[in-house]
């Protein structure tokens, strides 16, 4: 369906524009918003194109200023994808934005997956390998054929990604009409949405008690305890108090320092 759809000159366009801007991905990496300003980087040729107020282009570029983070070399699939949702989102005013951000943090996680597991798990192997041998014979083909050899493949995933996003969201969406389909798929990229998200809390919040009862001449760990009726208990508390302040106002920034100044008085007192 959406594959034989041929795009415009001005779609083509937006996409060269789309394609460039996102090697801005990672230009502003940073722990509270992680990808995200580069991804509206990224947006913005759409943006630009489909709102034609300054105030509708601020709320669309502050929407994907949300928490982000995928492999690079990937990103631009989930920017078509995001191009066409925005494209419907500016022509039908009854379109419900929020399901934008649902697609774009439930795509991000596999296509993290897909992306390291391709490029950094085993093209830059290959091409390391490739490159290697030759540099170690004293040849200038060697660190040549490694940049061509892993950059010609990701330079083609990168824009015709991003193309065969656009498609497929713009595919999605001409269907969508009286299927419904937007309502399923915004249902179930909000469930893998927050299986990523909680996938990242238990793997990236680490808290553990140091907390040792003495029983007698018997030592017990108290997190042993905590394991074995609830791994991951510690953390789990922790990221859901954080979230807690976020809804009470808290800024990232002052979550972040009172997760520093807790780790260094649990530390000191001897709680963590």
């Amino acid at each position: 369906m959406s594959d034989k759809k041929k795009l415009t000159k001005d779609e083509k366009k937006m996409m060269h524009e789309i394609f460039w801007n996102s090697f801005m991905l990672e230009a502003s990496y940073n722990y509270e918003r992680q990808q995200a300003l580069g991804f509206s980087i990224g947006m913005w040729p759409a943006i630009k194109r489909y709102y034609k107020t300054k105030e509708e282009q601020a709320e669309a570029l502050e929407r994907h200023m949300n928490i982000f983070n995928t492999t690079p070399h990937v990103v631009t699939t989930i920017t078509g994808v995001a191009t066409a949702l925005e494209k419907e989102a500016s022509e039908n005013p009854s379109f419900d934005k929020s399901i934008i951000n649902n697609v774009k943090i439930g795509l991000m996680g596999p296509f993290a997956g897909i992306g390291d597991s391709l490029f950094w798990g085993t093209l830059r192997i290959i091409a390391v390998g490739i490159g290697l041998s030759l540099a170690q014979q004293g040849s200038i083909l060697g660190p040549i054929l490694f940049l061509l050899l892993f950059n010609i493949p990701h330079m083609l995933v990168r824009y015709y990604g991003g193309v065969y996003g656009y498609k497929l969201g713009t595919g999605i969406m001409q269907q969508a009409n009286n299927s419904g389909i937007m309502e399923k798929i915004s249902k179930g990229a909000t469930v893998v949405g927050l299986m990523v998200i909680g996938a990242m809390s238990a793997s990236m919040v680490k808290l553990n008690s140091a907390f040792v009862f003495t029983v007698g001449d018997q030592k017990i760990p108290m997190q042993d305890y905590l394991d074995q009726i609830f791994p991951l208990l510690l953390p789990l508390l922790y990221t859901l108090a954080m979230f807690l302040l976020l809804k009470k106002g808290f800024k990232p920034t002052t979550i972040l320092f009172i997760t520093i100044i807790f780790g260094i008085v649990g530390s000191l007192i001897g709680i963590i």
